[in-house]
């Protein structure tokens, strides 16, 4: 039986660190927000669906989505914003579906299936066990602001647009604290992998 982890955190906790930890350790990830790059590329089904819908204004020269543009449209817009998480979301979840199969039936010990917003979302039934990625408010407001160029106050509305990751914590099945240093998280990661006689 292949055990399917869903990986999580909060923004800027250090969940792609913790991603690539396992990527390490010879386990395969399904990251989501790759997967939502590929499914908007010209050709796919959700690309199409989203020129119908929004309009050959919002391509580049290359045919392309200019994600900008479409970004200021469905930021004042409500109803456009839904339209358009109703064709990317379950061309989303059935890319992220059918890469989970195929892993099961190459027979893997273990995916991973690295998922930002797996609780906001409500993507929990994709997985059997929860990992989250923690740090503290402080450490996550500094890496936020530093990595994204953004202000204290910009940093704080991302951050409590987010269920708050003390909620998340008491949802995990195991937490992974990254406060410390990257060889210090490795070492929960293995930690939690062992106890789940994935290593």
């Amino acid at each position: 039986m292949t055990l399917v982890i869903g990986l999580t955190g909060s923004i800027a906790s250090g969940k792609s660190t913790v991603s690539t930890m396992f990527k390490e350790l010879h386990i395969p990830v399904i990251d989501a927000d790759k997967i939502s790059r590929e499914v908007v590329e010209p050709g796919e089904f959700a690309y199409q669906e989203i020129v119908k819908e929004f309009g050959e204004t919002i391509l580049l020269e290359d045919q392309s989505i200019d994600r900008k543009k479409l970004g200021s449209i469905i930021f004042t817009d409500e109803g456009k914003r839904k339209k358009l998480n109703g064709i990317v979301h379950p061309a989303i979840r059935k890319r992220m579906l059918e890469e989970k199969e195929a892993y099961t039936k190459e027979l893997e010990k273990c995916v991973v299936m690295d998922i930002p917003l797996l609780f906001e979302s409500k993507l929990t039934h994709f997985v059997e066990k929860i990992v989250v990625v923690y740090v503290d408010e402080n450490t996550q407001l500094e890496r936020l602001m530093s990595r994204d160029g953004s202000s204290e106050k910009e940093a704080l509305q991302r951050i409590r647009s987010q269920i708050p990751v003390r909620e998340k914590i008491e949802l995990a099945d195991a937490v992974i604290n990254n406060n410390g240093t990257k060889e210090d998280s490795f070492g929960q990661l293995k930690d939690i992998l062992r106890k789940w006689n994935v290593l």
